[in-house]
């Protein structure tokens, strides 16, 4: 990709609201963000403001690109200070060392090696597609044991008529003479050689004489399509499935964009979820409570046998080894918490037995000692 005339006039980082020191993961994840804001099909009139992410995403999100970009600011910024000046000019008594054809050489240095490359510029080479967004709701277990599904997707694909050629059934899209296929001209302004879209073919590199009746030579059609999602056991509510190449159809012969699929997943009637672990409350009894007992506990499988140990109070947590959610790894734990049920409508039997119950218990002197020495 040959440095462009926007490289000098825009500041992609600030376009996508990121530091120049932002990581790559960043860039991707701002970009990503904006671009599902301002996606024309969800947000109509947002066009312009959606080719400006995308035209700075192309560079930033490319890390040979992004190099070259940031020689180019930096070469144009060392310049500035010394506009209007004569040859030779620069900083210090006589100029200093740094004279303007240094960075004329620079600049050129950038050209030339972009040229050996034989990289085509955004306007006129292979156009990556744009990523997709797209929702996948699951149920409690269906995201616990994996799950393959689908999405539908509505979003560019290649034309079925002309196979994304953009020409008519039979012909072929030709060369543009003006720029040799290529898709830009230089524009040659003293210190300064910049690339252009050609105003011949709009930086295509190619002529369509005849296009294509249903695409209109877009090469591109707006399509509803069902995408193939395998859903790994133990997804979690609010994570995202990246499907590479499964986005927005590129242009020019370029690559597709990705699909990044969100989960949300249906909470469970019984089990919640701590990452790996499962959390299940069982209730008990007064009695199961004081004097222990064993019982049976639901798991992901079939219930299990559980023993509550004597003197349990309510909210004590027990914990099942690798009974939780299945992962590489190895599975989770299953967290049982324990409950003392405390019935509200008491049979008379019930309120016998509770009330001979009280008369044995020293209600007063158990909180006097556990109340002891916190009031001075």
């Amino acid at each position: 990709m040959a440095p462009q005339r926007e490289w000098f006039e825009k500041d992609y980082y600030q376009v996508l609201g990121v530091p120049s020191t932002a990581t790559a993961k960043e860039i991707g994840k701002k970009y990503r963000e904006l671009a599902k804001k301002y996606h024309p099909d969800a947000h109509p009139g947002s066009e312009e403001r959606f080719k400006e992410v995308s035209a700075a995403y192309d560079v930033l999100g490319d890390e040979s690109r992004r190099k070259e970009y940031d020689e180019v600011r930096r070469a144009a910024a060392m310049g500035n200070p010394f506009a209007g000046a004569g040859p030779g000019a620069g900083p210090g008594p006589g100029g200093g060392n740094f004279r303007v054809d240094d960075l004329s050489d620079l600049i050129g240095n950038i050209f030339t090696r972009n040229s050996r490359r034989g990289a085509a510029p955004s306007t006129g080479g292979p156009q990556r597609g744009a990523d997709l967004e797209a929702s996948l709701n699951l149920a409690f277990l269906e995201a616990v044991h994996g799950v393959t599904t689908t999405v539908n997707v509505t979003s560019d694909a290649p034309c079925h008529t002309c196979g994304g050629s953009g020409a008519a059934p039979g012909t072929r899209p030709a060369t543009c003479a003006n720029c040799g296929g290529a898709g830009v001209v230089n524009d040659n302004q003293g210190l300064f050689s910049f690339s252009r879209a050609c105003p011949v073919c709009g930086g295509a590199g190619r002529i369509i004489e005849k296009p294509c009746p249903t695409c209109l030579g877009s090469g591109t059609e707006l399509r509803a399509r069902q995408v193939k999602v395998r859903v790994p056991a133990g997804v979690e509510d609010g994570q995202r499935i990246r499907l590479k190449n499964r986005g927005g159809a590129g242009r020019n012969g370029g690559p597709a964009g990705d699909l990044y699929v969100s989960v949300h997943v249906s909470p469970h009637p019984v089990f919640a979820r701590r990452g790996r672990d499962l959390v299940v409350t069982v209730p008990v009894t007064y009695p199961e409570a004081v004097l222990g007992a064993e019982i049976s506990v639901p798991t992901l499988d079939k219930p299990v046998t559980v023993k509550i140990p004597a003197g349990s109070r309510s909210g004590r947590t027990l914990r099942l080894r690798g009974r939780g959610v299945p992962a590489r790894g190895g599975a989770g734990d299953l967290l049982v918490t324990v409950e003392v049920a405390v019935p509200t409508a008491p049979t008379p039997e019930q309120r016998d037995l509770v009330q001979s119950l009280a008369s044995v218990s020293d209600g007063d002197a158990l909180r006097a000692a556990l109340f002891a020495g916190s009031v001075s």
